[in-house]
């Protein structure tokens, strides 16, 4: 691994709060002392802000915090020890349950911290890939369940790319097609049209530039395509363009 790629993976999981003991105490000097490292930990943060604004906050159960430690201890080699209550586990210190307990709205929608990892691990690659092309938007393309399916890349020079986070399944005859909207007057614009979710570059050079709060979506359609130009098929995905930072 690269230091670059290294350092832009550092940066996503210190702005999820998941770090602890020396790569912890690495990412806080890299946010002191490293402009570059810190504008990364404020990009990450801005992409991940659309994932948080779509939990509807949740009340863990009483039993929750009980069931987590005690997944903890059975994985631990040692006796037993006594569970101990998140207020005591913040005065031994800053360790890693106390920080996630603490840190996250935590619970707020069961597996949102799986999803929240899969898209650390997606963007991070792909971050690594472009080696500092970094793009001016990112939108991030939600399901009805409001999960993370895509993430579409906007660059400055017109270019534009398409991240699938997990497989989409795609009927026999249907196809995925991949549309933006900046002018409701204008309409959906088709730029891209797939037979299977993957990593592919998007029909935005000759549309205007990509700006804030631009609606990018996936509907399912027909082989060939939308026959009428606009979307006709379920909305699969869909989502907002952000600045990253």
């Amino acid at each position: 691994m690269t230091g670059s790629s290294h350092n832009e993976t550092l940066a996503a999981e210190y702005a999820l709060g998941l770090l602890e003991g020396e790569g912890l105490a690495q990412a806080e000097r890299l946010n002191a002392e490293d402009e570059g490292f810190s504008l990364s930990v404020a990009a990450w943060r801005a992409r991940f802000t659309e994932l948080d604004m779509t939990a509807s906050p949740a009340v863990p159960g009483s039993g929750l915090w009980e069931r987590i430690a005690a997944s903890v201890v059975r994985g631990d080699a040692a006796a037993p020890q006594p569970v101990a209550s998140p207020t005591q586990i913040r005065r031994e210190g800053p360790s890693f349950l106390a920080r996630l307990w603490a840190s996250l709205p935590l619970w707020r929608a069961a597996g949102l911290v799986a999803t929240a990892a899969a898209l650390v691990l997606a963007l991070a690659l792909a971050a690594a890939s472009r080696r500092g092309n970094e793009p001016v938007y990112v939108a991030v393309l939600m399901t009805d369940a409001a999960t993370p399916a895509a993430i579409v890349n906007a660059y400055r020079d017109g270019r534009a790319e398409l991240i699938p986070l997990e497989p989409i399944p795609v009927p026999e005859g249907k196809a995925l097609q991949i549309w933006t909207l900046w002018d409701r007057e204008r309409g959906p614009v088709s730029i891209g049209l797939l037979d299977r979710a993957r990593s592919v570059p998007l029909g935005t050079e000759r549309l205007p530039e990509t700006r804030a709060d631009q609606l990018f979506e996936i509907t399912l359609e027909p082989k060939q395509g939308s026959p009428t130009g606009r979307p006709t098929g379920p909305i699969l995905m869909k989502g907002l363009t952000h600045a990253p930072l």
